[in-house]
């Protein structure tokens, strides 16, 4: 079984990937835990999407310490690469989005897999729990993880979350939300009018790790190709995601989404103040044996 890491942003958001601020004793990086993880769960094979131009860079940071048996290549986010009938808007400077890198594994995978972003620590459990719930599922039932929302809050701003409606263990709808954080003890959304509203801090929330048959394929060309074609869609500055194309499918009766609830505390480096907890909570999960000081070897 595959796992698929979107990495096609990491260069832009850290200024190169050979900045990348190392998390663990031996200099490794988030994205490194998640393989590892990955590779005991039983994931046999390692798809890293990523830009061209930062091929070499990846593999002398990440790609070349990886060790075990599991086999890894490389798919490249390229915003030329479009359905036919469309080109690359002069002026378009941004990504076309996570369900456009993902559309870029369309000739490279052709069985069932797991996507996940680069930068996030999800935990060994939830790699476990993806893995074997993926095996038992079939092309019209996809899965993904519901982190209770609290769990996922960084204590140094906002974050952006999709908040899930479920019913009897089965995705419904996915709101994207791109401002929630704590307030005088409160968690709380901000409104499109600039108000802050309330929120239950367990409510279930997607953390962009989904399991998918390549079925999903065909829904992300023909979902995407309506965006493109959609005149109220903004072709220099909007973005595709992933969440977009499963709302699409589970809406269209195309497939329903398992929703597989964990426990499991989501941390990321969302903030510069947010990597001191995290390197905290990473050597807290080193000194109890869940992970080796060195996580390589190397």
């Amino acid at each position: 079984m595959t796992a698929i890491i979107l990495a096609a942003g990491l260069g832009s958001r850290y200024g190169g990937l050979k900045q990348i601020d190392p998390v663990g004793p031996h200099g490794e990086f988030i994205i490194d835990y998640s393989v590892y993880d990955c590779i005991r769960a039983g994931f046999d094979k390692i798809v890293f999407i990523i830009k061209e131009e930062n091929l070499e860079a990846f593999e002398e940071t990440i790609g070349s310490r990886i060790k075990g048996d599991v086999k890894i290549e490389y798919a490249f986010q390229n915003p030329n690469d479009l359905p036919d009938g469309f080109s690359l808007p002069a002026d378009r400077t941004k990504p076309w989005g996570t369900a456009h890198a993902l559309r870029a594994c369309r000739h490279i995978v052709d069985e069932k897999f797991v996507i996940f972003n680069a930068d996030d620590f999800y935990g060994c459990e939830t790699f476990k729990n993806m893995y074997e719930s993926l095996s038992q599922v079939g092309p019209k039932l996809f899965t993904m993880p519901g982190y209770c929302l609290a769990n996922t809050l960084s204590e140094n701003g906002h974050v952006a979350r999709g908040v899930c409606i479920t019913e009897n263990g089965k995705l419904k709808h996915i709101r994207e939300i791109k401002k929630i954080m704590r307030i005088d003890g409160v968690t709380k959304y901000e409104e499109a009018d600039g108000s802050w509203t309330a929120i239950d801090e367990n409510v279930p929330v997607s953390m962009n790790f989904f399991g998918f048959t390549p079925d999903i394929f065909d829904t992300i060309e023909r979902g995407f190709s309506d965006f493109l074609r959609d005149p109220g869609t903004d072709l220099l500055k909007e973005e595709y995601y992933i969440p977009n194309a499963v709302e699409l499918g589970i809406t269209s009766g195309e497939f329903e989404v398992k929703v597989i609830e964990t426990g499991a505390k989501w941390m990321g480096v969302t903030y510069a103040s947010d990597k001191a907890p995290f390197v905290e909570f990473l050597n807290a999960k080193i000194a109890a044996g869940e992970y080796p000081e060195n996580l390589w070897g190397v």
